[in-house]
């Protein structure tokens, strides 16, 4: 048994030769410290490699405050509906596709773009951007709501924040399934922090952008619990 203890922990500290007892019973609490630390080396040695927590949804459901849940909820029914032709959604890894699908040529190229030929409705959406419509984000899997919610956090990091741009990130947010990827954790923290750096900068100039911007740190403190970012009441 002590050689197998020895096998499959490692020591990480300097513990020298314990002086047990002949009596020594690890199942009994420990008399020593040479008993204690032989102890503690036998049971790190029984736990589990990998260890799967057991976690019941409805448990997390209860504790929502808001409910943003409708796009999951009716998921399959939106992606069943046929999307236009002229919608052509990107791979997940295509960064500068799903930037230039999203906000559209004009905001993307930050001038408009002449279009020659017939001004069509695929031609708008592609000079304005596509609208995050529910027969597009209920295409997007996990992986991709997170890829192009960096996507656009990356853009928003030098860029402006504009209504196409607000329109996704609730989108994307609404997308989101809890709880979340750590991946995913990370980003809504860097938007939340990206939206009251802009807000300082927007107060008393444009309310329509600044009720935008409290709306994302709101989502991103209240609906994902991440408090320390919320607002403090006034």
């Amino acid at each position: 048994m002590e050689s197998a203890v020895e096998e499959l922990m490692p020591r990480l500290l300097p513990v020298g030769d314990c002086d047990l007892a002949e009596d020594f019973d690890p199942t009994m609490p420990p008399r020593t410290p040479s008993e204690y630390l032989k102890r503690v080396q036998i049971e790190a040695a029984r736990c589990p490699d990998v260890v799967v927590a057991q976690i019941d949804p409805r448990k997390l459901r209860k504790k929502q405050t808001v409910n943003i849940s409708s796009v999951n909820k009716h998921r399959n029914h939106w992606k069943a509906q046929h999307l236009d032709s002229n919608v052509t959604m990107p791979k997940s890894e295509d960064e500068e596709g799903w930037k230039l699908f999203c906000l559209g040529e004009k905001l993307y190229s930050e001038a408009a773009i002449a279009v020659s030929g017939n001004e069509n409705l695929g031609i708008d959406y592609i000079k304005i951007g596509f609208p995050p419509f529910l027969s597009i984000v209920s295409r997007m899997n996990q992986a991709t709501v997170t890829s192009v919610l960096e996507y656009l956090i990356n853009w928003f990091g030098e860029k402006e924040f504009t209504p196409e741009l607000g329109r996704w990130f609730y989108a994307l947010l609404a997308c989101l399934e809890k709880p979340l990827l750590p991946e995913a954790h990370s980003l809504i923290r860097q938007l939340a922090r990206r939206c009251s750096e802009v807000r300082v900068l927007e107060e008393n100039k444009n309310e329509e952008k600044v009720s935008a911007l409290n709306l994302l740190i709101c989502l991103v403190s209240r609906y994902f619990d991440q408090r320390d970012l919320a607002d403090e009441p006034s």
